[in-house]
């Protein structure tokens, strides 16, 4: 039995593994307190952190680091403390810890890429997955622009959630709409999701975990077991592994919701 398994506090669930990406810490859209509710609920052998966990290229241009953010980070070395392995996997919106590759601090590791053995034996690639979107590696300026654009959905998307929540209506996501309906999303998906199942063949794997589109997904894609992390910007998601090596899909119950923000103290949110 391992130190997190010999760590058990009430109300907690024991899983063997969880992943999570795309957090995005440093974001004013980041959900930063139902994360850290989340990992309050959980024990874990192991903790995958899969890229974008910080968002270097906001804190860049502007800081923005609330205490909410920093509890995540006591709640990860927490989690460290007491028994869990983390692996942190790097991605391009912190790609300035790439240099430290393979840098190993106490209980946690930084990597830029992992492989997962499950509990029934099947062999996983943990990779953020900014590796396989063309745009992010060969046309870096169209990466830039596509994050200010999506910056300006979740700004407009806060806005129309206020008004939402003040008809009575739940929260709806404007850039998971577009993701499913617009016809080059879709196909930029579907490209993305065979670049890495074409990967893990090359490799002699069975999966993959992944994140960096912010879409949640758990299905065959060629042969291969396609996982997706999510996000916790919008959707609120993780992975997580139980005993017998079966991966499920973990959904933050008020994601659906919840209203904006700004909104709870009765103020119009910011679009600009």
């Amino acid at each position: 039995m391992t130190q997190a398994e010999d760590f058990s506090a009430v109300g907690k669930q024991r899983v063997r593994t969880i992943w999570i990406s795309d957090v995005h810490l440093g974001t004013r859209d980041c959900q930063a307190e139902k994360l850290a509710g989340f990992l309050k609920e959980y024990e874990c052998d192991q903790l995958y952190l899969v890229g974008d966990i910080i968002d270097g290229w906001r804190l860049r241009k502007s800081m923005y680091w609330p205490q909410s953010h920093t509890n995540v980070i006591r709640r990860i070395l927490t989690m460290s403390k007491r028994g869990t392995r983390v692996t942190y996997v790097t991605g391009n919106h912190d790609e300035f810890l790439r240099r430290y590759a393979a840098l190993n601090i106490g209980n946690i590791l930084l990597v830029d890429e992992a492989e997962h053995v499950t509990a029934d034996g099947r062999k996983l690639l943990v990779i953020h997955g900014d590796q396989f979107d063309v745009i992010t590696r060969c046309h870096r300026w169209l990466a830039f622009l596509g994050d200010h654009a999506y910056e300006f959905s979740l700004r407009l998307n806060r806005w129309l959630n206020y008004w939402r929540s003040r008809c009575g209506y739940g929260y709806w996501s404007l850039s998971g709409y577009l993701k499913h309906r617009v016809k080059k999303a879709v196909n930029f998906i579907s490209e993305f999701e065979e670049a890495l199942a074409h990967e893990c063949r090359k490799r002699d794997l069975q999966g993959v975990v992944c994140g960096h589109i912010h879409h949640a997904e758990i299905r065959e894609v060629s042969g291969i077991s396609y996982h997706n992390c999510g996000d916790w910007v919008e959707s609120c998601t993780a992975l997580i592994e139980h005993w017998d090596g079966s991966i499920t899909q973990y959904r933050w119950s008020e994601a659906e919701t919840a209203p904006a923000p700004d909104a709870q103290a009765g103020k119009l949110p910011e679009v600009a």
